[in-house]
């Protein structure tokens, strides 16, 4: 089988990029509790740039093939989930394993969502993380009775699938921006509240929007200082919730006063033990909601590009460009 391997981590993208090989490798057996997967698509994440420059919070045994999420068609599977033979699944995988850029890729049963029939496969391959990510955010939100919440990089396809699920819960969002440009683009959306963090009075009309919705939680993606300047933002007991570290930059610029005085917190969102704490149960309920919401057209992953395995650096650096344009797919 053909895959695209990483031989080593680089911090700098371009020649992390540039490093990226194809090579031919023996198609693998699934173990008991695992399934062979064909790949039909693989997406590219901000996770899987973070991997590859080695500033994420995997580390795999290097060389090692990349890819975190993907969907096909299960063409093997092991003794105890032969139940998934033939099924089309979305699935991920972060171990210490081999990933999806490939044109087969083993994944443990318990990381494969079955996906129904009428889904789009450049969507199924979209499938098993931003979605679900959104759909943890905006639960926890939901959870604080909030009627207000601020997010960061909010032109990302997680903003975007939380734009459509807060509107059905009549929740206001602030929107954060780095460029005009976006600007329109959730105008054009229409989302009513939309700030460009490079503007000169940015913090300002911040809190002013802050306190005018009650905004007493964030979702940022980004890190750095800017995470500072939204819980200084922030009414009385609100809640910041970090779940990305686009900046690559260490959280900065949190007002004392603020924390201590008004009863502000900050902590993180990480998938993985999202899933863990709501159980199969109710995963498997959220995956059925989130599927419809998708087959109906209500979100969806924008794809900016679809690329061979072969023209891996081309993808990439269109990827990194604008990823506010879209995920890039390696279609097999």
């Amino acid at each position: 089988m053909k895959t695209i391997i990483l031989p080593a981590y680089n911090s700098n993208i371009i020649r992390a990029m540039l490093s990226l090989r194809i090579e031919e490798k023996d198609i693998p057996k699934p173990g008991s509790n695992q399934v062979l997967i064909k790949i039909e698509a693989a997406p590219c994440n901000p996770s899987d740039i973070a991997f590859i420059r080695g500033m994420y919070n995997i580390k795999k045994t290097l060389p090692c093939v990349l890819g975190f999420e993907g969907s096909g068609i299960v063409v093997d599977a092991g003794n105890d989930v032969q139940h998934f033979l033939g099924k089309r699944v979305s699935c991920f995988a972060q171990n210490d394993s081999n990933g999806t850029w490939a044109e087969y890729f083993i994944a443990e049963a318990n990381n494969c969502i079955i996906i129904k029939e009428n889904m789009e496969i450049d969507q199924a391959a979209c499938f098993s993380i931003n979605p679900f990510t959104a759909y943890g955010l905006l639960d926890i939100a939901k959870q604080m009775h909030t009627n207000g919440i601020i997010q960061n990089a909010a032109s990302g396809q997680i903003g975007f699938f939380i734009q459509s699920m807060a509107k059905k819960e009549n929740i206001k969002i602030i929107n954060i921006v780095r460029k005009d440009e976006h600007i329109e683009l959730l105008k054009k959306r229409g989302e009513e509240y939309v700030l460009n963090s490079q503007s000169d009075d940015f913090e300002e009309q911040l809190t002013k929007l802050a306190y005018k919705i009650n905004a007493v939680t964030a979702f940022d993606a980004v890190g750095g200082e800017i995470t500072g300047q939204i819980i200084n933002a922030m009414p009385s007991g609100s809640k910041a919730i970090l779940y990305g570290g686009l900046s690559g930059k260490p959280v900065s610029d949190i007002s004392t006063l603020e924390i201590i005085f008004k009863d502000k917190t900050l902590t993180g969102f990480y998938l993985n033990e999202w899933v863990r704490e709501i159980g199969k149960k109710r995963f498997n309920e959220i995956s059925l909601i989130l599927q419809n919401k998708i087959i109906n057209g209500e979100i969806r992953t924008e794809i900016q590009g679809r690329f061979k395995l072969e023209d891996v650096v081309k993808a990439i650096r269109q990827y990194i460009t604008n990823m506010s344009k879209g995920k890039i797919l390696f279609k097999l």
